[in-house]
């Protein structure tokens, strides 16, 4: 369990998350994720980065149930700057990334393949952001660099998914394949990237960063001050106990 990189291929690092039972990951996970990326980016011998995960879907986002658990704040300041320090290692990596995406992306999730380069995503995988669900707020900085701005809008405010071949549709997904060959497709759109000169691999990263129309740090980092405030103001712990709706949790969730 925990975070491991492997190198399968010439100028390829796959960096592997594996937190069962859903990849929820813990505040340690995220800077775990960050440290193995960044590490990956900066090795001379790598071209081109995978990242990849076991296990049921990609990614569930943040650990609640330690958020919940943690006395005090500390586990939610945590659990921002982790999630800040890991979309962040994913956006500046030194080359590409290659997300490969199965089951279920959400919360967290949005952010890593957000900043990603690439997207092959299996047939079964779906996206999206349930943070209003869980009195939170977040990544729709990184939503809208998949899908166009009224959908993103909308998915955000009703925490419905969006499914791969969607995204697809939108131009953010590169390739959808069934779920056996996920791995396969993903590590051939990576040693096509692999296969370019390396030094110029890297040029081409930050060319194409720098001409970004929208600072992903900076933007995201401006989302994360409204889910502190929700978590100071007692909203957050009100909203997941009522399952994001503002009725009591013992009326249920349909008139």
């Amino acid at each position: 369990m925990g975070v491991s990189t492997t190198s399968p291929a010439e100028g390829v690092a796959v960096v592997t998350v594996d937190y069962p039972p859903v990849n929820a990951l813990p505040v340690r996970g995220w800077y775990d994720l960050a440290t193995a990326v960044r590490a990956a980016g900066s090795d001379p011998g790598v071209r081109c980065v995978v990242l990849a995960a076991t296990g049921r879907g990609f990614n569930a986002g943040v650990d609640i149930k330690e958020v919940r658990r943690s006395a005090g704040h500390d586990a939610l300041i945590g659990a921002n700057r982790g999630c800040y320090e890991a979309f962040a290692a994913v956006y500046e990596c030194e080359v590409p990334v290659v997300a490969a995406v199965h089951g279920f992306c959400l919360g967290g999730g949005i952010g890593l393949v957000g900043n990603a380069d690439a997207i092959v995503a299996s047939e079964d995988a779906t996206f999206g952001l349930p943070e209003l669900d869980r009195g939170a707020l977040g990544a729709a900085t990184h939503l809208a660099r998949l899908v166009p701005q009224h959908l993103m809008r909308a998915l955000y405010y009703t925490s419905r998914t969006a499914a791969a071949e969607e995204l697809h549709r939108h131009g953010s997904v590169w390739r959808v394949v069934p779920r056996e060959r996920l791995r396969a497709a993903a590590l051939e759109l990576a040693g096509e990237i692999a296969a370019k000169d390396g030094s110029l691999i890297r040029l081409a990263k930050a060319a194409i960063n720098g001409i970004d129309p929208v600072d992903v740090r900076r933007s995201y980092r401006f989302e994360q001050g409204f889910t502190f405030e929700a978590g100071l103001s007692g909203v957050a712990e009100r909203v997941r106990a009522t399952f994001g709706t503002d009725r009591p949790a013992a009326e249920g969730r349909h008139p």
